[in-house]
């Protein structure tokens, strides 16, 4: 009887405004979620008989529509390791299940989320606000990810190793003028135990366009103490046919433990010597520019000697400072020594349909079958989105969307509501008819 159906049709209405009413209450309450993402209603209609002549009442149900894909508005943060994603793709994230022999385990499924809020835990893991780790590509010891497999990040914070000096770097000018006052300059070196140590050069004039380099290492402990000493010459010496003022040769060697490259026009004027400070013998390489190149070292006008810069590629042992974020996703660990080591990548994660993917709990997905492959990408390509950094996204939650749609499923729900309540009091008319 078309009278139950009424009933039974209003009754599955209340029931659809009851969940869309639901659908809007989880939308205004994780209104400020990092990364959350809205669920709407859809309506759908179900028919029980639907002709020329006749039309029975049919019911409706209300299925969620997820809005995974529809980007949350992006806010600045604080924290250096914050993160947004502008435009498509997720982070993929792991979820710990507890510790074996005092290393963290992780759940074999791997989550994915568009929440960003990480920060270091104790043991250097990446992990946001909701307890999900990070996952990403490691990195080789020059800083290129391994694509191979992603896995959690952990940053170590042990120290950073001393490095002995190996090469060192100098740019002066040596006046052209005649001068008989030596030109000093000291270099400071690294042993392997990262302890610091000097290197005094003097560079004194013998002829036109030649010059004599001597170094000496007062911490050099070789016995008997060597004498380090060789000539360079500039071109426009007689015969040279080398650029006037840049380097043409090397000339005498004066002991055992320096000596310069092979002249070769456009290739590196190099020096190597030696130093003993306690560990064995330590070759340096000492780059004085190119072989008739303006550059390192020249010979130009003037009454002074003019040191540009040296430089050496030394470090001290330095101590655990900071981690910072690119836009690129590289993960590197910052020590206090100036040094700086990248460790790992952020990949951006994108599916065909991420609609489709299905909801856990903190803002977290997992993939469907019909959500497609998890498609593992660097950031800002193959259609994924760019890494914002010290940035968080919002939730994409309209809070005015969500009030209109409260009014309309409250009048909804009550008008269903009237259609129970008259379709009980035509039913029991018909009852009366009886009397």
């Amino acid at each position: 009887m078309s009278l139950y159906a009424s009933m039974t049709t209003a009754i599955s209405g209340l029931t659809a405004q009851a969940r869309a009413l639901g659908n809007v209450a989880d939308n205004v309450a994780n209104s400020q979620t990092t990364g959350f993402k809205r669920t709407d209603t859809n309506f759908v209609s179900y028919i029980t008989r639907s002709t020329a002549q006749v039309n029975q009442p049919g019911s409706v149900t209300a299925r969620p529509d997820y809005t995974t894909s529809i980007q949350g508005s992006v806010q600045s943060s604080e924290s250096p390791l914050a993160m947004a994603i502008a435009g498509q793709g997720m982070f993929a994230v792991a979820s710990a299940t507890g510790s074996l022999n005092g290393d963290t385990t992780f759940d074999s499924r791997t989550f994915y989320t568009r929440a960003g809020d990480f920060s270091m835990n104790s043991d250097g893991y990446l992990v946001n606000g909701q307890g999900y780790y990070l996952q990403g590509w490691t990195a080789d010891a020059e800083g290129n990810p391994d694509r191979s497999n992603i896995k959690p990040i952990q940053v170590d914070q042990s120290v950073y190793n001393p490095v002995p000096t190996t090469n060192v770097t100098l740019s002066a000018n040596l006046p052209a003028d005649s001068t008989t006052t030596p030109a000093e300059a000291t270099i400071q070196i690294y042993d392997s135990l990262g302890r610091l140590h000097s290197v005094d050069m003097t560079w004194k004039q013998t002829a036109t366009n030649k010059w004599q380099l001597t170094m000496s290492i007062p911490d050099d402990k070789t016995t008997p103490a060597p004498t380090r000493t060789i000539d360079v010459n500039f071109g426009a010496t007689g015969g040279s046919t080398t650029a006037a003022g840049t380097i043409d040769s090397f000339g005498a060697v004066v002991g055992s433990t320096l000596a310069g490259s092979a002249t070769k026009a456009g290739d590196p004027a190099i020096v190597t010597f030696s130093a003993d400070f306690g560990q064995g013998p330590q070759p340096i390489k000492l780059d004085l520019g190119n072989f008739g190149e303006p550059s390192g070292v020249t010979q130009y006008a003037g009454t002074k000697y003019t040191l540009r810069d040296i430089s050496q590629n030394g470090v001290p042992q330095g101590s655990f400072s900071s981690v910072s974020l690119s836009d690129n996703g590289d993960l590197t660990v910052n020590y206090d020594n100036g040094q700086a080591r990248t460790v790992g990548r952020v990949p951006i994660v994108t599916f065909s349909d991420p609609d489709k993917l299905q909801k856990t709990d903190g803002q977290a997905y997992l993939r469907t079958e019909e959500s497609g492959e998890a498609r593992v990408n660097d950031a800002a390509s193959n259609g994924g989105g760019k890494i914002v950094t010290s940035a968080l996204e919002g939730s994409n939650v309209d809070i005015a969307s969500e009030f209109s749609k409260l009014i309309l499923a409250q009048r909804a729900y009550a008008a269903n509501t009237k259609i129970v309540t008259a379709a009980d009091e035509l039913l029991q008319d018909t009852i009366n008819m009886r009397r």
